[in-house]
């Protein structure tokens, strides 16, 4: 009976032992495979993805309908493009035949459509401008690039050539996008290995961690890309290179939590296997409440108008959530696998002596410091770190967050800006880009009249909906009277319904004066039944969107953030106080960066979607932190009282907290390779961000706050009633 048994016990510990070493290698197996099949969808993302703004604005806005309505009046969806030629002296006939054979000849390049204009002379003969159509299906930037290149190769000596409009600009943000696949992940990689190298002093740790992080995107970014291969989900540059940041730093947060409770659990228990499952378990109630909070932050997103933030939603939470499977699935395999020694060479050795003697006296080193001095001082640190903050949210007063022009969109030298700049020099600024006006073949006239007597509109032509016979021209006299030099003028067939107006205006498309414009043609013509749209159309569209977006999203994620932490501390001061000091954290580092971006970088303002984008990421990134705190600190408070139990939990977490702040900053930091004004913006706003929640907020205003109000701070839970101060 006794052999029976001890070979029932052998078997058992047998099974165990398979199932210990099985189950790990199955985790790493599959997530093996997850990132085989992921991996190589980095340099395909483009074959699904779009920066089309008009693609991402609500259905029901002006500028999306008149989009859809454009294909009654044209053969193509072809992306327009304007060539400029401009020279010192006056363009001679043979100047201008030069000029006239080279755009023709354009048909040969690849990627450019039939339908070229012939070259327009301006009134001063110093320049010249023609229409060059780019097929949708292109390859927008190669053919712009090709485009330009031949247009200088055929040009007379002495005459620069410049291609913008449309597809000039569109041109410059795909370039601007192109190192997010390269450069952007390499950057970040490359930034977390360095900071985890120096904090951990290790050389397997970081490898491990990365791992991790990385394999977590490829699997994210593999049910991204089929998602929106089926039309199910919008891609962007912008909202890839925010899911790769995102993933990375989320994963390397979550996984700097794991393995400091490992690191933790060894010194007390000598069996891996069982370190592993009490880190696991402690680690788990926090990781899945972040990732939980960010993921529904990021879901409140789904409210938007605004296609580009309610797809960026469940994007990014797809990858939060794939970060947080890998941290708490891959990694502790990885972990099983190598042991202790993943922290070679500062192996943590087995003393439970002396983590017991520890546990009985007053921490050591800077956090312990930090602790005994909140102890000393609570009121008055939290109530200095409060009048600091303020003071930094001050400046808030000069963010101005109402939209850039689209020349400005992409930093950095830009052939389509400079284009622009020539164009508006010698014709109207608007040409390229014309407003487009659909209206009722039957109030043409009085729309016309509107468009006329504007002061800010140069010329106007129309075009009826399935007419064969183009466009003419349109003056006071009446239509195909008049129009601006080199416009096609045939006799125009007129059908009944709608009928398409398209305006030039005075003033460049993105300028402030031509959106002035545009929205007072709207309250004008909008009592006719008309639709105004075309780019300037679609850039107010699209800020007014994201203000709405804005104004209603923030206070639904404050709400939501509100109640996962009630339901997580017990508590309903506890949440309150931590939503609000985050929320202030947010404040101060929209206006430092509303003061750094006017006083030392310039910028010519910022996107309506800055303050709400970087809201999202500091106040679900933010609150991680409090989060890692917090539960920490109600887990020490219910051993050694909730004042103890604060200076404990700071002791305990502060090092790891510090070092998953770095990793984030350093990784949102990254961003700013890539030379688009938004992402720039916001890699500084959160990576600054993140370090005021580091380094202030969680390290001295929350443990001080806390401390003063001692167990109160759970009301209404249990640890109020019961704990001790």
């Amino acid at each position: 009976m006794i052999q029976s048994t001890g070979t029932r016990r052998d078997r058992t510990s047998r099974r165990r032992s398979w199932t210990r070493a099985l189950l790990p290698a199955a985790l790493i197996l599959a997530w093996l495979a997850g990132a085989g099949l992921g991996g190589p969808l980095f340099g395909k993302v483009d074959e699904v993805s779009s920066n089309d703004r008009t693609a991402y604005l609500p259905e029901s806005a002006d500028a999306t309908q008149v989009q859809k309505l454009l294909g009654e009046f044209t053969d193509s969806d072809s992306i327009p493009a304007v060539a400029v030629f401009v020279t010192d002296e006056k363009l001679s006939e043979a100047d201008t035949k030069a000029l006239s054979e080279a755009v023709a000849s354009a048909t040969n390049v690849e990627g450019v459509d039939d339908d070229v204009s012939p070259a327009i002379v301006s009134d001063d003969s110093q320049a010249a401008q023609a229409f060059i159509p780019i097929r949708s299906d292109a390859d927008l930037a190669g053919t712009v690039e090709a485009l330009a290149a031949h247009l200088r190769s055929a040009a007379p000596d002495g005459v620069a050539v410049y291609i913008t409009g449309p597809a000039g600009f569109s041109a410059d943000l795909v370039a601007g996008f192109a190192g997010i696949d390269g450069l952007l992940l390499g950057v970040a990689l490359l930034a977390v290995l360095v900071i985890l190298v120096l904090v951990y002093r290790s050389l397997l740790l970081p490898v491990v961690v990365l791992s991790t992080s990385l394999f977590a995107l490829c699997v994210a970014l593999l049910a991204v890309w089929w998602l929106a291969k089926a039309g199910i989900l919008l891609l962007s540059g912008q909202t890839q290179g925010i899911l790769f940041i995102l993933v990375i730093g989320a994963a390397t947060d979550y996984a700097l939590l794991l393995v400091s409770r490992f690191r933790e659990e060894l010194r007390s228990t000598q069996d891996k296997g069982a370190a592993l499952a009490a880190a696991w378990k402690g680690a788990f109630e926090p990781i899945v409440a972040s990732g939980g909070t960010v993921i529904a932050g990021l879901l409140c997103l789904l409210l938007s108008d605004l296609k580009s933030n309610s797809t960026l939603g469940p994007v990014a939470a797809i990858g939060i959530l794939f970060a947080m499977l890998a941290a708490l699935t891959l990694l502790p395999a990885l972990l099983m696998l190598f042991g202790r020694a993943v922290f070679w060479p500062r192996r943590p050795a087995f003393d439970p002596d002396a983590v017991a003697a520890e546990d009985g006296r007053p921490a050591t080193g800077i956090w312990a410091r930090l602790s005994g001095l909140i102890a000393r001082r609570p009121r008055a640190i939290w109530i200095g770190t409060t009048a600091l903050l303020l003071i930094g949210a001050a400046g808030l007063t000069q963010l101005s967050a109402t939209g850039v022009p689209q020349s400005d969109l992409v930093l950095g030298s830009s052939e389509a800006r400079d284009g622009q700049s020539a164009l508006g020099e010698h014709f109207p600024g608007g040409s390229g880009s014309p407003v487009y006006v659909v209206i009722d073949e039957a109030r043409l006239q009085d729309a016309a009249e509107v468009l006329l007597a504007s002061d800010h509109v140069d010329g106007v032509t129309v075009a009826a909906a399935d007419s064969p016979s183009g466009s003419a021209p349109v003056s006071a006299d009446g239509i195909g009277a008049a129009g601006a030099p080199g416009a096609p003028s045939p006799e125009p067939t007129v059908v009944r319904g709608d009928v398409l107006l398209q305006a030039t205006l005075t003033d460049a498309a993105d300028s402030d004066a031509a959106a002035s414009a545009v929205r007072e043609l709207r309250s004008e013509l909008g009592p006719l039944g008309a639709l105004v749209g075309g780019v300037t159309a679609t850039s107010i569209d699209t800020n007014d969107a994201s203000i709405h977006d804005r104004n209603l999203i923030i206070p639904v994620i404050l709400g939501v953030i509100m109640v996962i932490l009630m339901l997580l501390l017990r508590s309903l001061l506890a949440p309150v106080l931590l939503i609000l000091t985050t929320v202030l954290s947010f404040g101060t580092a929209l206006g430092v960066s509303a003061l750094v971006f006017d006083g030392v970088f310039r910028f010519p303002g910022a996107d309506p979607a800055v303050p709400l984008y970087g809201f999202v990421f500091l106040v679900a990134l933010g609150i991680d932190y409090n989060i890692f705190l917090m539960t920490r600190v109600r887990e020490e408070s219910q051993r050694h009282g909730t004042r103890d139990g604060i200076l404990r939990g700071l002791s305990i977490t502060g090092g790891v907290i510090t070092s998953a702040g770095l990793v984030l900053a350093a990784t949102f930091a990254a961003l700013s390779v890539i030379p688009i004004l938004f992402l720039v913006q916001l890699a500084f706003i959160v990576a600054f961000g993140v370090l005021l929640d580091t380094f202030v907020v969680r390290s001295l205003l929350v443990p001080a706050l806390a401390h003063d109000i001692g167990r109160r701070i759970w009301w209404p839970s249990r640890l109020w009633r019961s704990g001790d101060e």
